[in-house]
Order: structure tokens, then sequence, then C-alpha cells
């Protein structure tokens, strides 16, 4: 990763894992701590990239081509680091993201068959050489996930979530494999369990794997 005086963390997991709820609740703690927290998401964080989110999961998209899904992907997480993360990192945050290069690599390289280092190389050109620190890998059964989706009436509906159960079933594999490929970077978190059990799983992460909470 780039020289930086920041933390750039990422949340990676399929859908209804529970990330957002979790990455909200670990901020206000890190917070509490006296930690300089930035919480971002993608596709998104700013107003290019929220934009260019509306078009990749707007459910009437369904004939979006897995290439263009890919590129649209990686053109929102250019905007996205060069206006806001990098910037944050620069002044000494601790960036948390919800989903960053590692979505790409499974959704649209493994569970729609592109080829993971196909997008690794789209995707390179896009980010550089920032990559996080740290990777948080929920995991989850995806039977429970798309569950709990169906039953949260205040969470966003988008075209990822109308996939087969068998799409969900793949990107569930393929973060397995990023996790055993990349096992000094992405841990993994039972997403089964309370959110106050999450949340303490990460701190004791943070405090064994960097120098966050070095207070």
């Amino acid at each position: 990763m780039m020289s930086t005086t920041g933390t750039f963390i990422t949340f990676e997991g399929g859908e209804g894992a529970g990330k957002t709820t979790a990455i909200n609740l670990l901020a206000e703690r890190l917070k509490e701590l006296g930690v300089k927290v930035l919480v971002t998401r993608e596709p998104g964080g700013i107003p290019i990239a929220e934009r260019i989110r509306e078009v990749i999961l707007d459910t009437s998209h369904t004939s979006m081509d897995p290439r263009t899904e890919a590129l649209l992907y990686a053109a929102a997480r250019r905007q996205h680091l060069v206006e806001k993360v990098i910037p944050a990192l620069n002044q000494g945050n601790i960036v948390l993201c919800d989903r960053f290069v590692d979505s790409s690599l499974v959704y649209q390289g493994f569970a729609r068959g592109l080829g993971m280092d196909a997008v690794e190389e789209i995707n390179a050109f896009a980010i550089q050489d920032t990559m996080p620190e740290l990777t948080f890998w929920f995991d989850i059964n995806p039977v429970i996930g798309l569950a709990r989706i169906t039953s949260n009436d205040g969470r966003e509906l988008n075209r990822l979530d109308q996939e087969s159960m068998s799409f969900h079933l793949k990107v569930r594999e393929g973060y397995a494999r990023l996790a055993k490929k990349h096992p000094e970077r992405i841990v993994c978190i039972d997403a089964a369990v309370s959110t106050e059990e999450i949340v303490k799983q990460m701190i004791d992460i943070l405090r064994e794997k960097t120098r966050i909470l070095d207070i």
C-alpha cells in the first residue's frame, strides 16, 4: 500500500451479512477511544461514485453486461479513492470502507465468470498501489443473509439481491478462495452471531494486527 499516516480497513461479504451495522458500531467504539475515523462505502461515498452506484444497482438494468459492470465499479472506485479515501488517509484517519476491490474480484471475477485475474488487472489500473492493510470478511450462509434482507424493510434492495442462490453461493466460495490466498490481510468473521459479538471480534483483531489501539 502507498505510504500514508492513516490505516485503510475494508469490509467484505455477501448480501445480508450485516456489514453496515457492524461498521457503524465499530466506528463509534473507535471514536470513543480517541481514534480519528472515517466511514465510507463502495460503490459510492462521493457524488460521482454515488451516481455510478445508481446505474449499477438499478433493478431495471438486468441487461447489463458483466464487463460493463466491472468497469463501472472500477471507475467509481478510482474517483472515490482520489477524492475521499487517500486524502483521509493522508490526514491520519482510520478509513473504514464497506467493500473495495475484493468485491469486484469475487462478484464479477468469480461469480460472473470473468476471471479474477482479468478483473484484478482492470482494478490495478484504477487503484494503482492502494490496498487495505486489513480486510474483514463477514462470512454467512447465503440462505441466512438473503432472509435477513427480506425481513429488513429499511434495507436498500438492489439488482444483486435478485441473483440466483447459485450466484450467491459462488460469491461465498470466491471470498473463501481470496481469504486462503491472502491470509495475512483477510480475516474471516462469523457474521451469523450477534452484532455485539462481531464488533468484539473486530476489536480483538485490531489490537492483534494493527497499531490503532496502542493507546
